[in-house]
């Protein structure tokens, strides 16, 4: 693949709510409880939206992603959650957790939507299983990509970033080229 390549933006992109609560309540009910919390599920999402973008053309959910602080989070996962609860799919409660605050999100229901398929359900598994067996503050610095280092904090990460991260190492020319892409295409000013 040519890393100088264009991309179109995200336009055409729409963010499908109802599949994002049915992709959160599917993480809730498959992910080991005692390591699924609030930066775990925010990299499961991104991890999952990014990989079926490159795979497929389009993101699983569509959702956008926030460059902030500890990585990438999904600018609609507070309203999901409020929604899932609202719903009865999910119950929401904090802990202690060395000192610190931990979100565990325990299904009140098994997961039974038909709005993911047999293959977005297997790559779901497969970034769970990768997220889950690392620690948040390891997942946190694995998201700290190129592609996050290139937006401003508490900017939107573009899908089409997503293809940088398959082209392999990323240049300083690389890096140029990404941010010329996102100036012309009124991502950037």
């Amino acid at each position: 693949m040519n890393a100088h390549q264009t991309f179109e933006p995200d336009e055409g992109i729409n963010f499908n709510f109802q599949k994002f609560c049915a992709t959160i309540h599917y993480v809730a009910s498959v992910a080991p409880s005692e390591t699924l919390g609030r930066v775990k599920l925010h990299k499961i999402l991104y991890f999952a939206d990014m990989l079926n973008f490159l795979r497929t053309g389009s993101p699983l959910t569509g959702e956008d992603y926030l460059k902030q602080r500890f990585g990438p989070t999904a600018r609609h996962l507070n309203k999901a959650l409020r929604q899932l609860q609202s719903d009865g799919e999910l119950q929401i409660r904090t802990e202690d957790f060395h000192g610190l605050e931990k979100y565990v999100f325990e299904p009140l229901r098994g997961y039974s939507s038909n709005e993911l398929s047999a293959d977005e359900t297997a790559l779901l598994d497969a970034v769970i299983d990768f997220v889950c067996s690392r620690t948040a503050n390891e997942i946190s610095e694995l998201s700290h990509s190129d592609v996050w280092q290139m937006a401003q904090l508490g900017e939107r990460i573009p899908y089409y970033m997503a293809y940088s991260l398959a082209a392999g190492e990323v240049t300083d020319e690389d890096r140029d080229w990404a941010g010329e892409e996102a100036i012309r295409h009124g991502l950037l000013s």
